[in-house]
């Protein structure tokens, strides 16, 4: 069994859809998904600063649709595999729509809705992150808790995102819990946190207008690790998603009781490679960032 895992806000870098012009097809895609979420999604993933592509509202459309472009095209050369998909945060509504939940028109208009209320939300309140590295699980749980923070991400391999106000997050860092290290993280709000409750109910009313199909492959939720059902539930899971936390750890948990044979990330790929490494040692892996990435993966696949 192959995991096809899809990465999350944060992943983007100025230019990285650049070379995937190149190909067939890539860029009457990336201008039919643009259409969509109404941006210029070419402009943003070829030529667009990394500034401007921090923003929320336009990093969250551009990485679905990065993961859409390049996903489409890894699956297929994965054809034939048995394959499992999951993805991180933003990366679950790239991993349902690869799976069949929703069509790709759907999930850019999704994630439109998506991005844009949780911009407004971030802009509502002064809210942050923090990457805690190190230190007993337990013991950082009961800090981020005495902060007034939330264990907003659990990405295993002894990380572990806080979230909440931005003086909690300050406090938070000057008083580390034992033998860890609290770094801030450069991102507008406190995702995934009751912080953004006021982007839940328009995406809600958004998500009440679609038909969700049945999944096509295994899906993994952010919520428990655990496999997806169905459609409805599936797309239910992406709107609670926004404000409950990411349990990523649980998702590689999942991937590594299916003892998959390789990890392959759709682009902008590496973030949760990277985290792979460490949760899921000696597992093979494939950075899916470039043309010559997805052919190197075709070629071992065949070999």
């Amino acid at each position: 069994m192959i995991a096809l895992v899809c990465p999350g806000q944060g992943s983007q870098k100025p230019g990285f859809l650049s070379q995937w012009l190149e190909l067939e097809g890539v860029r009457d895609h990336l201008e039919q998904l643009s259409a969509a979420a109404d941006l210029d999604l070419v402009h943003y993933g070829t030529e667009a600063d990394e500034e401007t592509i921090k923003d929320t509202a336009i990093a969250q459309p551009l990485i679905v649709a990065a993961g859409l472009v390049t996903g489409r095209l890894a699956l297929t050369a994965l054809k034939g595999q048995d394959l499992i998909l999951a993805g991180h945060s933003v990366g679950e509504i790239t991993a349902c729509t690869l799976a069949g939940v929703l069509t790709d028109e759907e999930a850019m208009r999704f994630i439109k809705v998506r991005a844009t209320g949780m911009a407004a939300a971030s802009a509502a309140t002064p809210t942050g992150m923090a990457a805690v590295l190190g230190g007993a699980e337990a013991d950082v749980r009961a800090a981020i808790e005495a902060a007034g923070l939330t264990a907003a991400n659990s990405n295993g391999g002894g990380q572990i995102v806080a979230a909440g106000s931005l003086d909690n997050i300050a406090t938070f860092a000057q008083n580390p819990p034992a033998k860890a290290r609290v770094i801030p993280l450069k991102v507008a709000g406190a995702f995934h946190t009751s912080y953004m409750a006021s982007a839940q109910e328009p995406l809600a009313d958004f998500a009440a207008t679609l038909s969700p199909a049945q999944p096509q492959f295994e899906l993994l939720s952010n919520y428990d690790g655990q496999a997806l059902a169905g459609g409805q539930e599936t797309l239910d899971s992406l709107v609670a998603q926004v404000t409950r936390p990411v349990r990523w750890d649980l998702c590689m948990q999942t991937l590594g009781n299916h003892q998959v044979s390789r990890i392959v990330e759709v682009s902008p790929a590496g973030t949760l490679i990277g985290l792979a490494k460490r949760a899921m040692r000696g597992t093979p892996s494939t950075a899916v960032n470039t043309p010559a990435e997805l052919e190197e993966l075709t070629e071992a696949l065949s070999a």
